[in-house]
């Protein structure tokens, strides 16, 4: 696939292994299952704002906040999550360890919502003057793939750039005490650095490189045999919200419900909204089983990821196949749903 291949790249074995090993915890209801969300600025925080998701699965729904796909890789790994949205790299680190996780919708091909942003007055006005620099980015994250890709890309050696592990909240605060140069993250963090730097290059960039990157949900093997009807209907729901948007996002304007919404949940302000959403494609549900997503092309880019990563030293080996960590069933099955 050309398009393809987000969000970490570099999940400790030892932790993940043990996580593996772990059971999911036993729920008094059974009624019930969790769900692990991130920040980014995508069309199905509205459905998720509303309320619309418990009342197609009709069971209650622990919607838990994370900062990072690696740290949602760990809950899923540890029984403690259902449902997550990661990014393709922590996804290619997680399928190349064979944790049972199924990717089942891809939330966007990432595009200008990611970069590399420099810091006024911090001397960088060109690639070549990365080196010598501390360089903050979340670990295990597409940002880091995609950092680690630009810099092969400009034949810049890793290790002569300081290149630190922050989430993005971290990243907001270091920047604002000028504890950093530069930074590669995603919104909202992104937008609030970007006003005083400038950017080096985005995930646009680097896909056309040979490296991009994407944001999927997942869902734990164990969850999804158990309860299709739960996964179909969650796939259902957040197809709708893509289709919503791919019909009228004009009308999502900084004072319309729709980025109150998806302000209120992500961080960002609703002003941004509306330009934070232009930082992705979105995939309707009949593009999600094509040929180019979850069809093939994301086991494709899975592949893609895991090789970059290996050579990287960021995992220890690649599998042969990475089709069995990605399912179009339940799209289809939404797809051909009243």
């Amino acid at each position: 696939m050309t398009r393809i291949s987000r969000r970490g790249a570099m999940i400790g074995a030892a932790l993940l292994g043990t996580a593996l090993l772990a059971g999911g915890p036993a729920r008094a209801d059974e009624q019930s299952f969790t769900i692990a969300y991130q920040t980014t600025v995508e069309p199905s925080k509205v459905p998720q704002a509303d309320g619309a998701y418990e009342k197609a699965t009709g069971w209650k729904i622990d919607w838990r906040k994370f900062d990072s796909g690696a740290e949602v890789i760990t809950a899923v790994a540890s029984g403690d999550i259902d449902i997550g949205y990661v990014g393709s790299s922590p996804l290619a680190a997680a399928a190349s360890r064979e944790l049972p996780i199924k990717t089942i919708f891809v939330v966007g091909i990432i595009g200008s919502s990611e970069a590399l942003v420099t810091r006024n007055g911090a001397g960088i006005g060109k690639p070549a003057d990365l080196a010598g620099k501390k360089v903050a980015v979340p670990f295990v994250s597409t940002t880091h793939y995609s950092l680690l890709a630009a810099l092969k890309h400009w034949q810049i050696d890793p290790k002569t750039v300081s290149i630190l592990n922050l989430r993005p909240p971290e990243i907001a605060a270091a920047w604002a005490r000028g504890d950093i140069d530069a930074a590669y993250v995603w919104d909202p963090a992104l937008g609030q650095i970007k006003g005083s730097g400038a950017v080096l290059v985005t995930s646009e960039d680097v896909g056309k490189w040979g490296a991009p990157t994407f944001d999927a949900w997942i869902v734990r093997s164990e969850f999804a045999e158990k309860h299709p009807e739960i996964v179909r209907k969650f796939v259902k729901v957040t197809g709708d919200a893509y289709a919503a948007f791919r019909a009228d996002g004009a009308k999502w304007t900084a004072t319309s419900p729709e980025a109150e919404k998806i302000a209120r949940l992500t961080g960002a302000k609703p002003e941004e909204v509306p330009g934070l959403l232009t930082g992705y494609v979105f995939p309707t549900l009949a593009e999600q089983a094509g040929n180019d997503l979850l069809g093939g092309g994301i086991a494709k880019a899975i592949a893609d990821a895991s090789a970059f990563l290996k050579e990287q030293g960021k995992i220890p080996a690649v599998l042969s196949d990475y089709g069995a960590y990605v399912t179009s069933r339940f799209v289809t099955e939404a797809q051909a749903a009243k």
